[in-house]
């Protein structure tokens, strides 16, 4: 075999195989998804689920000064000037006592997320690999995306009473919004590689012998999907924070000391569970199966109960995950990039989550003004979405250097921070955000930054996965992901809880933003796209003699078919 020049077929064989062409129709159904659950993710998870969190536990809990004064909060929907300008400031930070310790109220926030994304990758690992096989990519798709919409929907019955129940849901909630992600992302490379624009190019070659224009051709198809799923879900959830902003205004006089300030917030929380569920319609009916490979190879006996059969199913999973993590250990790009990702993606979880807590509970920033702040964010995003490959054709800038161009951006935020430390700084009474005004600039910068990480990031990485092992490699992308984001969290609450504020982790912030910048700038795709096409011919030419990846009942089979990829 030609090491230059493989011969290949962009996806394995098998007689279920759907290689129609990729339909406009089809591709609204992906977008579909994106506009139904985007909405959570920004509205819900990067807004007001933390805030209703932080707000939950707040009623139950006391001042961090004394240790026994009830925390005296204003109403989530007290006018936003009031709260921006900072003459309700509370002392310090507020306690509750949790299973035998005192937390900060922004820490419990932080550690609720940490455990649902450390619950999400052990969730990803348990089904990935499995979503890979017969017609399961969309029914895994559709059933995470209806468990997450009932939670969010169930967060209207949650008083601040069993906040801890908040926790829980908010845990579902995340797990179940990131899983189904990682689902429709492994439809990205199917839809582009069927694509009719692309298959049209290939037909004129008459070829099947390896070009590296495909890999562009294809990789451009994929980052222009992406960035507009990215797009219109922003757009969507733009949308659904003007509408939640019209819901803490207009119950601003409804309300009274007696209701918990929480009912605007759990009610948003509502009608985005509403949203995602009524938008997975589309999805539902238009996006075509693409189903992967029959799951032959994994031998369940029929009589085993169905807890026996799910259990060998997971053990399957696992097994298949240790196997795709072997091959992707022989791919040196991917290894690059991933330890980038593991990095980049602690980064991003950590100043996302910093920011809104701080803006509540250091800057005073009431309800509206976080929503206000989450639209900034969410404007810049597509404009960022949008802009940025404008720009980077303009510079003649690498996917990678794109990448390393909105970390550099990124680092902004953890260092304007850091200057609310120097003493001239303090006597200006501005700057390094001691005022309420100066993080919306900071919103300006980090949307802008997301618009183009969220697009380039996971385009990049489908351009290094081997052909047909797309849900598994994805959930890989995914896991790496989850697994960083449980720590930088973690790190920041722990620092909270230790010294009652959030400006020293800062320090944690700036460090974590910059360590990726040389792996992603080192990255090589167009080594890496080659390297994927090449292991994809080994593994086909292998299945071909009857060796699949079988970890569950052959390890040895799977370790001698990874042997013979050279």
């Amino acid at each position: 075999m030609d090491d230059t020049s493989p011969t290949y077929s962009p996806h394995l064989s098998w007689p279920e195989e759907d290689k129609t062409p990729t339909t406009e129709r089809e591709i609204r159904g992906f977008y579909s998804y994106g506009i139904a659950a985007e909405v959570f993710a920004v509205v819900g998870v990067g807004a007001f689920l933390p805030v209703t969190l932080e707000q939950l536990a707040r009623e139950n809990g006391v001042l961090f000064s004394d240790k026994s004064t009830p925390c005296v909060l204003p109403k989530a929907s007290q006018a936003f000037s009031a709260r921006a300008s900072g003459s309700t400031r509370d002392p310090d930070q507020c306690l509750i006592h949790l299973f035998g310790t005192n937390t900060t109220t922004a820490s419990f926030a932080m550690y609720t997320f940490s455990l649902a994304v450390l619950c999400q990758a052990l969730v990803l690992i348990s089904f990935s690999s499995f979503a890979d096989y017969g017609d399961n990519r969309k029914r895994l798709l559709l059933t995470f995306g209806t468990v997450g919409s009932l939670a969010s929907m169930s967060f209207v019955f949650v008083m601040p009473g069993i906040y801890l129940a908040g926790a829980v849901l908010a845990i579902i909630g995340v797990v179940c919004l990131g899983s189904s992600f990682v689902v429709l992302n492994s439809f990205l490379p199917l839809l582009a590689a069927n694509h009719p624009s692309v298959l049209n190019i290939q037909k004129e070659r008459q070829s099947d012998t390896l070009h590296d224009s495909d890999n562009n051709l294809e990789l451009q198809m994929s980052t222009k999907i992406s960035a507009k799923a990215i797009g219109l879900g922003y757009a969507a959830a733009l949308l659904i924070q003007v509408l939640a902003i019209g819901v803490l205004l207009s119950m601003k006089e409804i309300f009274d000391d007696s209701i918990s300030a929480t009912v605007p917030l759990r009610l948003i929380l509502f009608l985005a569970g509403i949203w995602w569920l009524a938008f997975m319609g589309p999805t539902a009916l238009w996006l075509r199966k693409r189903p992967g490979p029959p799951l032959n190879d994994l031998k369940i006996d029929a009589s085993r109960t169905k807890m026996g059969r799910i259990l060998a199913h997971v053990a399957f999973a696992w097994s298949s995950l240790w196997c795709t993590i072997t091959v992707a250990a022989r791919l040196k790009q991917m290894v690059i990039f991933l330890a980038a990702w593991f990095l980049l993606s602690d980064a991003q979880a950590s100043v996302s989550g910093t920011a809104v807590l701080f803006a509540r509970t250091e800057l005073k920033i009431g309800t509206v003004g976080i929503a206000l702040l989450s639209i900034t964010v969410m404007i810049f995003g597509m404009l960022g979405a949008s802009l940025l490959p404008v720009l980077s054709k303009r510079m003649r800038w690498t996917n990678s250097q794109t990448i390393v161009f909105c970390l550099v951006l990124m680092e902004f935020v953890p260092l304007y921070g850091l200057l609310g430390y120097l003493p001239f700084i303090q006597r200006w009474g501005f700057g390094g955000l001691q005022v309420w005004w100066e993080i919306y600039g900071l919103g300006v910068i980090f949307g802008i930054v997301m618009g183009g990480l969220s697009s380039y990031c996971r385009s990049l990485f489908g351009s290094l996965v081997p052909p047909g092992s797309e849900a598994a490699f994805f959930a890989l992308f995914a896991i790496t992901d989850k697994g960083s984001s449980a720590i930088g969290p973690a790190v920041v609450g722990r620092i909270v809880d230790a010294t009652g504020h959030i400006r020293p982790a800062f320090w944690f912030l700036a460090v974590v933003v910059a360590l990726p910048i040389p792996l992603i700038w080192y990255t090589d795709v167009n080594e890496g796209q080659l390297d994927a096409r090449r292991m994809a011919v080994s593994l086909r030419e292998d299945q071909r003699f009857g060796v699949q990846l079988r970890a569950v009942e052959r390890r040895e089979q799977a370790e001698g078919l990874l042997e013979n990829e050279g």
